[in-house]
């Protein structure tokens, strides 16, 4: 008579190896994981709106201080412009990136109709001085015309960095900031400056320093002539130009 108990099978080792080392995410071959689209065409629409906004308050700038489209350049025209392009700025929730396609838009006068160095070197400034990021860097080596007033009021705490050259009056009342000039600068720079630094890599005009109550300036290349500084430092390939002999205003060549 067969016996009717049957024989607890005994488990196969192999088999249990290899069991034990099936994938542990099999089980999740069916879970499906929800896909997040970007919405490129939303984050285009709001950078246009903002550059709409940053281009608007230049326009107004121009419409108010410039009606004739020449500028003469004053500290107090150059003062009344900043409070003007502080107000629209003020209201613009931008970024560096912004300013940076603010800059390139200048020369397209299917975007910008007008350029003129003084306002748009006011309206950079702000931009800069307001922006969030501490460090800012300014492509301008693509333009064809030369920005004045770049780095105007740069405050403590921020440094901005510029590609290529720039017009009269780079880093005047410079406010204690940091402002880097990759190429040449043309007359007056950092006149009026009360702290901070100012490094041109290259070349640097006339008056360099005028009316200068602090700070430092230093220069990679030539330094075509000084102002009348009050106070302050400037070097002239790492030669301390002022003080020093060149207390006066000079031509060095």
């Amino acid at each position: 008579m067969k016996n009717a108990c049957l024989k607890k099978k005994t488990p196969n080792p192999l088999q249990q190896e290899v069991h034990d080392t099936l994938n542990p995410f099999e089980e999740f071959k069916t879970f499906q994981f929800r896909k997040t689209e970007i919405p490129l065409d939303q984050i285009v629409q709001s950078t246009e709106v903002i550059m709409d906004q940053i281009r608007l308050g230049y326009e107004r700038l121009l419409e108010e201080e410039a009606k004739e489209l020449v500028w003469m350049v004053q500290y107090n025209t150059i003062i009344k412009a900043y409070e003007v392009a502080e107000k629209y700025i003020k209201e613009i929730d931008y970024s560096a990136e912004d300013i940076e396609d603010f800059c390139f838009a200048l020369e397209s006068p299917q975007k910008i109709p007008y350029l003129i160095p003084g306002p748009a070197g006011i309206y950079i400034s702000a931009l800069c001085n307001y922006a969030k990021e501490e460090e800012i860097v300014l492509k301008l080596s693509e333009l064809k015309t030369e920005i004045n007033l770049i780095g105007f009021r740069l405050p403590k705490g921020k440094r901005l960095m510029v590609e290529g050259d720039t017009g009269d009056f780079t880093g005047i009342g410079l406010e204690g900031g940091e402002l880097v000039v990759e190429g040449n600068t043309k007359n007056w720079t950092g006149a009026g400056m009360r702290g901070g630094k100012i490094l041109v890599k290259k070349n640097i005009g006339l008056h360099t320093g005028e009316w200068m109550m602090g700070g430092e300036i230093y220069v990679g290349g030539r330094v075509r002539g000084l102002g009348n500084i009050v106070e302050g430092k400037v070097y002239e390939r790492d030669k301390l130009v002022y003080p020093g002999k060149a207390r006066y205003p000079n031509l060095y060549y």
